[in-house]
């Protein structure tokens, strides 16, 4: 049987968070408390602060149940209430109330009220669930935002870890998963509706291609890498090295475009000098990354992924008057693909490999110059603008790395 409408707000629904604070502020003030050390005191005000947190969302909540219901009747007195039309265009007028759904948040699981409009044969309709903008599952935006902001940090099994800690068992390691997946769906369309901002001439378009090996299913992998893990099954090997997963990975492209104000530096801004830095001399600030774009893919191969950054670079400057730049690990399909992809479109770009990288792909190449140009003032690598630089690499082995010379643009 349904609950009357006429229903009056007489109680308090903020007395149990009241009572709760009053709580705190008793226990702080007792003089148990005085021998307590900074760590237990530190706990006990985060623990009961987040349930406080969770009361005074709960009463808020009942308090916008009881509002609706007061509304509800209202209406239902005066004769005024034409109903609820839901999206597919029926209305509803026939009210149920009572109707009761769980939120996991950052601070606690709570519990919405509200009133649901029927009719016969049709899903019921919840303005009040529009009005507070719920999702259709049981986990708030907040929380799904902090395990996507905890997932692209490390593994599923860290952000579970790190959520629980904060919030405790509000949400699995399965449902990190599937939130993160919900939260990439728009990526593509957040990136087309943004509009590429005009810059100046002499603005960097920087570009950057990279690869990142996945740990996938058996049934996920690439054809060639599924008949390497069905001869490595029997196959033993000593202790792998940590991340190495042979015949286990999926390898994905990623690709960013982004615009750099040029920045004059001079090696001692970058490397710090034997002995640490002597005087008041500050270092030059380095250029900052502005209107980033980002790409990628595990489906698709590395050309489908850096032909798409080279679109979306050319919408940026389709005359190529802006100087551009690629920097990349130096993995040799890489740069081929990017050397071509540049040539079909007939743009001239600065390649700038990682250094580093290049030393762990080719252990035989010794740096014969590296990185050296003198400006028209005389000052070393005052040029943020790394197209004037060549090095130049003794491959000992000619089976690991780039060639012999390789211009860098």
């Amino acid at each position: 049987m349904q609950a009357p409408y006429d229903t009056e707000v007489t109680a308090d629904v903020f007395a149990e968070a009241k009572n709760t604070f009053n709580c705190l502020i008793g226990y702080l003030t007792d003089a148990a408390a005085g021998t307590l050390t900074h760590d237990r005191l530190e706990e006990t005000i985060v623990e009961q602060g987040r349930e406080l947190q969770r009361l005074l969302l709960q009463a808020h909540l009942d308090l916008r149940a009881l509002r609706e219901l007061q509304q509800v009747h209202r209406a239902r007195h005066d004769e005024t209430a034409a109903g609820v039309i839901g999206a597919d265009g029926v209305p509803r007028r026939r009210v149920e109330i009572g109707h009761h759904r769980l939120l996991a948040t950052l601070v606690g699981t709570v519990t919405v009220t509200r009133c649901a409009w029927r009719a016969p044969g049709i899903r019921n309709v919840y303005p009040a669930d529009a009005a507070l903008s719920l999702p259709a599952v049981r986990h708030s935006a907040g929380l799904a935002k902090l395990a996507v902001i905890e997932t692209a940090r490390g593994s599923f099994d860290a952000a579970h870890a790190a959520i629980t800690a904060r919030c405790g068992n509000m949400i699995g390691k399965r449902q990190i998963e599937q939130v993160v997946a919900q939260a990439a769906v728009d990526v593509d369309a957040f990136y087309s509706a943004r509009t590429p901002v005009p810059c100046t001439a002499s603005t960097v378009l920087a570009l950057s291609v990279d690869g990142k090996g996945i740990a996938m299913r058996p049934e996920a992998l690439r054809p060639a890498t599924a008949k390497a893990a069905a001869r490595a099954r029997a196959t033993f090997r000593t202790r792998l090295a940590a991340g190495e997963k042979p015949a286990r990975k999926r390898m994905a492209t990623l690709g960013v475009v982004y615009d750099a104000e040029p920045a004059p530096r001079r090696p001692h801004d970058v490397i710090a000098v034997p002995g640490g830095r002597a005087g008041r001399r500050r270092p030059r600030p380095r250029p900052r990354a502005m209107r980033k774009w980002l790409c990628g893919s595990v489906i698709t191969g590395p050309g489908a992924v850096i032909t798409k950054v080279f679109d979306h670079a050319e919408a940026r400057d389709p005359a190529h008057v802006r100087p551009w730049v690629v920097l990349v690990d130096g993995a040799r399909h890489q740069l081929d693909l990017i050397i071509t992809e540049a040539a079909r479109r007939g743009i001239r770009v600065h390649i700038v490999i990682d250094f580093v990288h290049v030393l762990e792909l080719s252990p035989g190449a010794q740096p014969v110059s590296s990185m050296s140009s003198t400006s028209a003032d005389g000052d070393p690598l005052s040029s943020s603008m790394p197209g004037y630089q060549r090095v130049f690499f003794d491959e000992r082995e000619r089976g690991g790395g780039l060639p012999a010379c390789r211009s860098a643009s």
